[in-house]
């Protein structure tokens, strides 16, 4: 049996505790727990967050290299953590092959001498894992990047956990006002990640027959959306939760108990809202989502959702209006995006083709 060392910038135990516990999907370990079913072992690195980032750097070089003898190739999440490592594998001095996912399309820097350590520091990539055919594109349009590095992968939900899901009464595990709802087709928001919540209330306050759960965190980064809800005014079916912490099983019975899912996001070069969307595909439900070109999903030429423009407040008011006037018509689409999880965007898959790309590039 091979073995990988695996990487991730999130507290991999934490995740495997909650794991094992039920509560934390599997994708969000990229495949990874699909491995030893493949044949490889994977030894999982000992996160520690909250470092400032050339500490992550040289603590992850250190646990790396001193665990070398034990595994066949490093597998990772993203590359921030691992760029010293990136650049003695371009140098040659570091001997196992190194399969990243990539997040943003590679870019092409304007001042010479970041291009050129750029230029060097993605030839100590063996594969570089993109997340849409457009990433790809764009990547190899660079030339920093060739053609043999680059691999389209699938990820998606951990069907079996989404499954596996029971909702007795309302979960509601987070802060936030009591009420009671009535209406009978709802909606919901999760995610904190450039979520462009004044486009998204703007287009609630219109439709007061929607009935909108927001779920976000008081502040992601530098974004203080606590400070930015208190600038917005809610219409009276429009109820705001804060949620401090890593909590997506919590998240996920909210999820479980809407009708219909939106995502709207600020415009970025990457695939913001990804991990609500398959989570809604797995989930059987519809989305109403910004549209964002680098999603490896088309929801409306899937049928599985409706996309609007980013920053559309009118086009997120006929689409809030369409999901209502059809529910049966929503149900549709919600049953597509299971379909579209079951065949082509799940863990089990992604398992599989990225134990396929350890086996090409290393002895596994």
């Amino acid at each position: 049996m091979g073995a990988v060392y695996f990487y991730h910038t999130q507290d991999i135990q934490f995740i495997l505790g909650r794991m094992e516990q039920g509560q934390f999907p599997a994708h969000f370990l990229y495949g990874a727990t699909q491995l030893p079913g493949h044949g490889i072992e994977v030894i999982y690195h000992q996160s520690r967050l909250g470092l400032p980032r050339w500490r992550t750097m040289l603590r992850t070089t250190f646990q790396v290299l001193a665990s070398r003898r034990r595994f066949d190739a490093v597998y990772a999440t993203h590359y921030q953590g691992l760029e010293l490592l990136a650049f003695l594998r371009a140098l040659r001095l570091f001997r196992k092959p190194l399969v990243v996912w990539h997040h943003q399309p590679v870019v092409v820097s304007r001042q010479w001498w970041r291009e050129l350590l750029g230029r060097c520091f993605y030839r100590g990539f063996d594969k570089l894992v993109f997340f849409s055919q457009k990433l790809v594109d764009e990547s190899l349009q660079t030339g920093k990047v060739r053609a043999d590095q680059v691999v389209l992968g699938h990820w998606g939900a951990d069907l079996s956990f989404y499954d596996g899901l029971t909702v007795k009464k309302s979960s509601k595990a987070v802060e936030s006002p009591s009420c009671q709802r009535s209406m009978p087709f709802s909606f919901v928001s999760t995610g904190k990640e450039l979520r462009d919540m004044p486009t998204l209330v703007a287009a609630f306050n219109r439709v007061a027959s929607a009935p909108l759960d927001i779920y976000i965190n008081r502040k992601n980064g530098e974004v203080s959306y606590e400070e930015l809800f208190s600038r917005l005014e809610l219409g009276p079916n429009v109820v705001l939760h804060y949620t401090d912490r890593l909590m997506p099983y919590e998240l996920s019975l909210e999820v479980k108990q809407a009708d219909c899912v939106v995502i709207c996001c600020m415009e970025s070069n990457y695939t913001v809202g990804l991990t609500t969307l398959v989570e809604a595909l797995a989930l059987g439900k519809p989305v109403i989502c910004s549209r964002n070109p680098n999603f490896p999903i088309d929801v409306e030429l899937m049928g599985c959702g409706i996309s609007v423009p980013y920053g559309d407040v009118e086009g997120w008011v006929c689409a809030i209006e369409a999901m209502l006037s059809r529910p049966d018509k929503a149900r549709e689409m919600g049953r597509r995006g299971r379909e579209l999880a079951e065949s082509i965007f799940n863990d089990v898959r992604c398992g599989g083709e990225m134990a396929a790309v350890l086996r090409q590039i290393s002895k596994i």
